[in-house]
């Protein structure tokens, strides 16, 4: 075969994988498709809604500038549902993390040689399967006033004298929900640390083990500097997800007492479905949603950011 052929024959099967290649382009185009109609399209329909003055009923609205955000930013409710929504992530992911890191290295601890650990896994899991509303139901039904099981257990241990109302106290109803969020949750993120602990070689472990490290160094020293990827990512699915956090707060007392577990999202609904259907707040507080979304996690980005190749670069 000459060189010309050769060639010839280079081009055609060039020609031949590049047609081919078009199939991934179809078939990734529905993809892109609902992602247009169904995602990009809203987030800039409300971020136009939010320089408007769209309320009501009405199809008909007028440019109002920055006036929406400046009205919003001074709004004493929309304040203190920042706050509260601030409040119950913290209450709810610091132990969540400190649990599932526990149960994840207590999991894969080939030492301790845990029998029954495939029944505690789907145990701890499966309050994350249960819907919301089922929970919400059954926290209600465990806190009523004033024969529910908690306040009849309190009473007979005497920690209290007579029933109390827990959703009655602003404080008590905050650690509540915060408690049921983390409940739901400390499952899935217990599944998502051992996974990424049981990517980690073994021999690394081994090796420490051989130089006498203890289980409490190797987790400090090993563990959790080749874990900082899946801790980011936890981290910053948590805040995300604890910042559109909605269904328990606003099924277990839609908000009350005294709005204490009013969350953003909760803001934004009763502003666009309820009384004067102020749109144009309900669109701004959600714009306000996505930035402070987008600078967070840009922030823990950069505070989890490895820099030794950098060091090492200089």
């Amino acid at each position: 075969m000459n060189s010309g052929d050769s060639k010839e024959s280079k081009v055609e099967a060039r020609g031949h994988f590049e047609r081919y290649n078009r199939y991934g382009y179809y078939f990734l185009l529905p993809f892109f498709i609902i992602f247009l109609i169904f995602s990009l399209y809203p987030i800039l329909y409300t971020i136009y809604l939010s320089f408007t003055d769209l309320a009501g009923w009405n199809t008909q609205s007028n440019f109002v500038g920055l006036k929406n955000y400046k009205s919003i930013l001074q709004n004493q409710l929309f304040l203190k549902s920042i706050k509260n929504t601030v409040i119950l992530w913290i209450l709810n992911f610091i132990p969540q993390m400190g649990v599932a890191l526990l149960l994840a290295a207590w999991f894969t601890n080939m030492k301790l040689k845990l029998r029954g650990t495939q029944f505690f896994k789907v145990v701890f899991y499966l309050p994350n399967v249960i819907t919301a509303a089922s929970v919400a139901v059954l926290f209600s039904a465990l806190f009523s006033y004033p024969m529910g099981p908690i306040n009849m257990l309190l009473i007979k241990l005497g920690v209290i004298d007579s029933a109390y109302n827990f959703f009655q106290n602003n404080w008590a109803t905050v650690f509540i929900v915060a408690f049921i969020q983390f409940w739901m949750w400390y499952g899935q993120t217990m599944i998502v640390l051992q996974s990424g602990i049981l990517s980690i070689s073994e021999s690394l472990f081994e090796s420490a083990r051989v130089d006498g490290a203890t289980d409490g160094q190797i987790f400090r020293h090993i563990t959790i500097p080749l874990l900082k990827p899946i801790l980011l990512y936890t981290l910053v699915t948590s805040l995300i997800g604890g910042l559109q956090v909605f269904d328990i707060p606003f099924l277990l007392t839609k908000g009350g007492p005294n709005n204490s577990v009013l969350t953003i999202t909760m803001y934004i609904y009763q502003q666009a479905f309820s009384g004067n259907r102020n749109f144009y707040l309900a669109a701004t507080a959600s714009v306000i949603l996505l930035l402070i979304s987008i600078v967070l996690s840009v922030l823990m980005f950069s505070v989890f950011k490895d820099r030794t190749k950098v060091g090492r670069a200089k």
